[in-house]
C-alpha cells in the first residue's frame, strides 16, 4: 500500500510512504479535502533520524486499527521539519503554548483553515501509566468535533490570536551589559566537575561556548574561558564523541557526557568544528585541534557527496535498536583485536565486562589523564568491523543552511591550520550550493535526487550569506563579498519587518501560514535573525557602507530587546554585538615569496581581519624585501613591521 507521499523526495516523508495511514504532504489538496469532507486535520511533524518519531511510526502509523480511524475521521499530513522550518516553528509555538513543552514527533490537530485546537508530541498507541493513548485521543477528538465543535473552534481562534498578539515587538535598544549578564548566568549554571551547564540532558550548543571564548578575550575574563575549555574537553573525552568513527552525537542524556542520544547531525558537527578550532587558537591545547580535525575527517568520510555537498544526518537507530551500532561487548573487542591488544584498548577506553550502558559499553576517555593516538590502528580496525555489523540510515538530503555552516567551519579550520584541503572543501561546497540550490537569485531549502524542495527561509539566506563572508575572509576574493551583499539585499526585500524591526522566518515568496513568526532565540542552531545581525555588522566593517551600518544598528537594537529577558539564550546575537562594539584588528600581509599563505594564516589571531597579498601593491610595500605586516587596531594604524606583534590588551 502507498499513500500521497510516494512521489516526495524527503527521506522522512518516504519513510512513511508505505504506511496504512493515507498521508498527504503539506499541500492545498489536503486542506481542500478536509474542508470538503468536513474533517479535522492531523498534522505530524518530525525528521528522518528522530528516534521517537520512529517509535510512534511503528506503534501507531503502521497500526492498521489506528490507521483506519485516521483515514475515516481525519485528513493526515506529514511534514519534514528540516525542509519546512516555517511550519515547524509556527506549530511548535502552539504546542509549547498548549502543553508547556515541545519536541518531536509533534502532533497537531487543527481545522481546514490551519488553526490548531489540540497539540502534543509522542503518544503511545494505547493508554497506560496515566498517559492517554493515541487511539483513545483520536476517538475523543472525533467525538468533540462531531458533537461540540464550537469549543474546539473557540480554542483555535484564541490560540491563534494570542500567538499573533505576541509577534509585534517594536525595536529599541534596551541598554548595555547584556554580554555581562549572559556570562553571569553561565557562571551560575556551570558544572565544574563534568563540564557543561545545568543538569542532564546536556546539549553542546557550541555558539554558547564561542560566545564565552570571545567574551573572555574582550573582557579579560579567565573564568569564561575555563568554562568553555572544560566543557569542550569533557565532551571530547566522553561518549558524546565517537571514539571509533569520530564526530559528535546530538546531545548527552547524562551529566558526564558519557551516554549520548546517538544521532549525528551535520549542523552540530559544523558548529563544534568552529568551537574546537577557536578553542585551540585561544588556548594552544592540541587536543582541541585534534578534535576539530577528526570531526572534519568524519564529515569527509561519511557525510560528503560526490560533488562536495554535505548530507544532513545519521540515525540513532540500527536494526530497531537505539545506539546499537555504537556500543560494544568487552569480548567482542578482544576477538577483533586479539586478547592482548583488545585488553589494552578496553582498559584505555573504559570498556569493561560489566559495561557502562545497559550491559554494553560506550568507549570513552573520561578516566584518562592523557589523550593520545596510541590506538589509532586498532581504532581503524574496529571502525571497519563496526561498519560490517550493521548500517545506519543516512538522511542524504542537502540543506542549504547546514551546508553553509560547514563551509564556515572548514574556512575557520583552514585559518587555524593553514591546510588547503579545508579551504578546497569549503569552496567546493559553495559551488555546489550556487549551482544546485540557487535559481535566479532565489535560494531553496534543500535538494535530493535532483529535486528542489521549497523556496528558502530567513535562515537559508542568513547562513549562506555568512558562508560567503567566511570565504571572503580567507580568500579576499571580491566575488564572495559581492554575493554576501546581494543575499543580504534579498533578505531585506523578502523578510524585513520595516514597522516593528527584525526579520520574519518566512518571506513574501513563501506560503502564508496562520502566524508569521520572527525567530530570535538561539537554540540548537543560532537564529536567522542573530546570524543576519552578525552578517550586517561584518558588512558594515568590511565595506564601510552606511546602509549596512544603519541596518546593523537597527537589527542589534531589535535583538537587544528580545535578549533582555534571557541574554544567555541569545549568544550569537551577543557575539555580533561585541564584534560591533569592539571591531577586530585589521592585518594586511605582503608576502615576499618566501612564505606560503597557509603558514601565515595559522600564525595570526582568529579575531582579526586579514588580507594577504602575494607581493607588493601600490598601497602596501615590502619592508627590506621581507614579508611585511601592516596592523591597524583600536582605530590606530601601526608602522609596517617584519613580524606580527599581538595585541596584549
Amino acid at each position: 500500500m502507498s499513500n500521497h507521499l510516494k512521489q516526495q523526495s524527503s527521506p522522512y516523508l518516504l519513510q512513511h510512504a508505505g504506511n496504512p495511514v493515507d498521508w498527504y504532504p503539506w499541500c492545498e489538496e489536503a486542506f481542500e479535502k478536509a474542508k470538503k469532507e468536513d474533517k479535522p486535520v492531523f498534522l505530524s511533524i518530525g525528521y528522518s533520524t528522530c528516534h521517537w518519531c520512529h517509535v510512534m511510526a511503528h506503534e501507531s502509523f503502521e497500526n492498521s486499527r489506528i490507521a483506519e480511524i485516521l483515514n475515516r475521521f481525519f485528513i493526515s499530513i506529514k511534514v519534514d521539519r528540516e525542509e519546512r522550518p516555517d511550519i515547524d516553528s509556527v506549530y511548535m509555538t502552539f504546542c509549547q503554548a498548549f502543553t508547556g513543552n515541545g519536541g518531536w514527533p509533534m502532533s497537531i490537530f487543527m481545522t481546514a483553515e490551519q488553526k490548531p485546537f489540540f497539540a502534543g508530541t509522542y503518544f503511545p498507541p494505547e493508554s497506560h501509566y496515566g498517559m492517554m493513548g493515541f487511539r483513545e485521543l483520536l476517538l475523543k477528538i472525533t467525538g468533540v468535533w462531531q458533537n461540540d465543535r464550537e469549543n474546539l473552534l473557540q480554542t483555535a481562534e484564541t490560540l491563534v490570536a494570542n500567538i499573533n498578539r505576541n509577534n509585534s515587538t517594536v525595536y529599541h535598544y534596551t541598554g548595555d551589559n547584556l554580554p555581562e549578564h549572559a556570562a553571569e548566568i553561565f557562571a551560575r549554571t556551570f558544572d565544574k566537575i563534568n563540564g557543561g551547564f545545568g543538569t542532564a540532558p546536556k546539549f553542546p550548543t557550541p555558539h554558547n561556548l564561542i560566545f564565552l571564548m570571545l567574551y573572555s578575550r574582550l573582557r579579560q575574563d579567565e573564568n569564561a574561558m575555563e568554562q568553555a575549555c572544560v566543557t569542550l574537553e569533557k565532551m571530547r573525552r566522553g561518549g558524546i564523541f565517537d571514539h571509533i568513527g569520530y564526530g559528535f552525537s546530538r546531545y548527552s542524556t547524562d551529566d558526564k557526557f558519557l551516554v549520548p542520544h546517538f544521532e549525528k547531525m551535520l549542523y552540530d558537527n559544523a558548529l563544534l568544528i568552529l568551537a574546537y578550532a577557536a578553542a585551540y587558537k585561544a588556548s594552544g591545547n592540541h587536543l582541541f585541534l585534534d578534535t576539530a580535525e577528526k570531526t572534519a575527517a568524519y564529515i569527509f568520510r561519511e557525510m560528503t557527496g560526490a560533488e562536495g555537498e554535505f548530507y544532513s544526518a545519521q540515525d540513532a537507530d540500527s536494526e530497531g535498536e537505539e545506539g546499537g551500532f555504537y556500543v560494544w561487548d568487552y569480548d567482542e573487542i578482544c576477538n577483533v583485536l586479539g586478547k592482548k591488544k583488545g585488553k589494552d584498548f578496553c582498559d584505555y577506553f573504559g570498556v569493561s565486562r560489566e559495561g557502562n550502558f545497559e550491559g554494553k559499553n560506550i568507549p570513552n576517555l573520561l578516566a584518562q589523564h592523557v589523550v593520545s593516538d596510541r590506538f589509532i590502528e586498532e581504532t581503524e580496525t574496529l571502525y571497519h568491523y563496526r561498519n560490517s555489523r550493521a548500517r545506519l540510515h543516512l538522511d542524504d538530503k542537502i540543506l542549504t543552511s547546514w551546508n553553509s555552516l560547514m563551509i564556515c567551519a572548514l574556512s575557520i579550520l583552514y585559518r587555524v591550520t593553514g591546510k588547503g584541503q579545508y579551504l578546497d572543501a569549503a569552496k567546493k561546497a559553495g559551488i555546489y550550493i550556487e549551482r544546485n540550490l540557487v535559481r535566479d537569485g532565489i535560494i531553496y531549502v534543500s535538494r535530493r535526487n535532483g529535486k528542489l524542495s521549497v523556496k528558502g527561509f530567513l535562515e537559508d539566506y542568513a547562513y549562506y550569506a555568512l558562508a560567503q563572508l567566511f570565504l571572503y575572509d580567507v580568500t579576499a576574493e571580491e566575488g564572495f563579498l559581492k554575493r554576501a551583499e546581494k543575499i543580504c539585499g534579498e533578505m531585506e526585500t523578502q523578510f524585513a519587518d520595516e514597522k516593528n524591526g527584525g526579520y520574519f522566518l518566512y518571506g513574501n515568496l513563501n506560503d502564508s501560514l496562520v502566524s508569521r513568526p520572527k525567530e530570535t532565540y538561539d537554540g540548537a542552531l543560532p537564529s536567522g535573525n542573530s546570524i543576519l545581525a552578525y552578517c550586517l555588522v561584518r558588512l558594515s566593517q568590511i565595506t564601510g557602507k552606511e546602509i549596512y551600518k544603519e541596518r546593523a544598528k537597527k537589527q542589534l537594537a531589535f535583538l537587544s530587546a528580545e535578549a533582555s529577558r534571557n541574554p544567555a539564550g541569545y549568544c550569537m546575537f551577543l557575539i555580533a554585538l561585541m564584534v560591533h562594539e569592539e571591531p577586530p584588528e585589521h592585518i594586511t600581509v605582503v608576502l615576499s615569496g618566501e612564505e606560503g599563505r597557509g603558514g601565515i594564516w595559522c600564525s595570526l589571531p582568529l579575531y582579526s581581519d586579514i588580507k594577504i597579498y602575494d607581493g607588493e601593491t601600490e598601497e602596501y610595500r615590502l619592508l627590506n624585501g621581507k614579508t611585511t605586516y601592516y596592523v591597524c587596531r583600536n582605530f590606530v594604524c601601526l608602522p609596517p613591521s617584519g613580524s606580527y606583534c599581538p595585541d596584549l590588551k
